[in-house]
Parts: C-alpha cells; sequence; structure tokens
C-alpha cells in the first residue's frame, strides 16, 4: 500500500531527486527565477518555501539546516539577509508559480516558479505606472 507517501517521485531515484532539489533550490536562491516543468515547480515550492522560513527564524541552527541542503555560503548569506528581510511581514506564499506553456522536446508543460517581488517595489512600479496615465492623459 501507498499510504503515508509524501512527494512526487517524477520518475528518478530518491537520491538523484534530493541533489536535482538541492541545486534548483540553491538556482532559485541565486537567480531568484527558474523555468521547469509544471510538477517538479509545484514539488520545488515546498522545499523554497521552507528556505525563506528558516531565513526568518534566523537563529545559529537555522542557518546550519539551511547550509545542509543549499550548502553554498554566499546564497546562504543572501537568503538570511535580502530574502529573509523581504518577506519578514510575510506569514507564506513566498512563491510563485506561472505556467508559460510546453517544452518544445517533448511538450512538457513549463512553469516559471519565483520568489515574489518586493512590496516597497512593486508600490514604485504602480507610482510610476499611474504617473506615467496620468501625463498621456
Amino acid at each position: 500500500m501507498y499510504h503515508g507517501k509524501a512527494g512526487r517521485k517524477l520518475g528518478r531515484t530518491s537520491s538523484h531527486r534530493e541533489a536535482m532539489f538541492r541545486n534548483m533550490v540553491t538556482s532559485i536562491i541565486k537567480h531568484e527565477s527558474i523555468r521547469t516543468t509544471d510538477t517538479i515547480a509545484k514539488e520545488l515550492r515546498k522545499l523554497a518555501d521552507n528556505m525563506i522560513t528558516l531565513g526568518k527564524r534566523g537563529d545559529l541552527h537555522a542557518r546550519r539546516q539551511a547550509l545542509a541542503i543549499v550548502r553554498d555560503r554566499q546564497m546562504v548569506d543572501k537568503l538570511f539577509g535580502e530574502l529573509a528581510g523581504r518577506f519578514r511581514d510575510r506569514a507564506g506564499g513566498y512563491t510563485r508559480i506561472v505556467k508559460v506553456g510546453y517544452r518544445f522536446g517533448d511538450n512538457a508543460p513549463v512553469s516559471i516558479i519565483e520568489y515574489l517581488p518586493d512590496e516597497k517595489t512593486k508600490e514604485k512600479v504602480k507610482s510610476k505606472r499611474k504617473a506615467k496615465e496620468n501625463k498621456e492623459q
């Protein structure tokens, strides 16, 4: 029976799956946006959101837990500094998955998974748009 088994297998061995997700979560911290298949993005979201939660905790144990997964000290510093500060007041839902179409080779559905932008940046963009619209009228 398959009771109590969480997560998708994705046609990989457990070691391959674990290594792939470590690489991908490091890339999403580095670039803040990556392109992958829908199912991988849905699985990656769990790990990416958990990394932000560790960053928000900010203590030594959380940093060591993050280093056990990310294994790149610069990315962990970015996680605990920039990204944790950006999501300090947010209770959850740090990532967004946007479906972008289908891959050319095998027609697999492709998505972009990204960390949400800073609220201050969004407000600046909105104010610039409003100013531009008012100027055009």
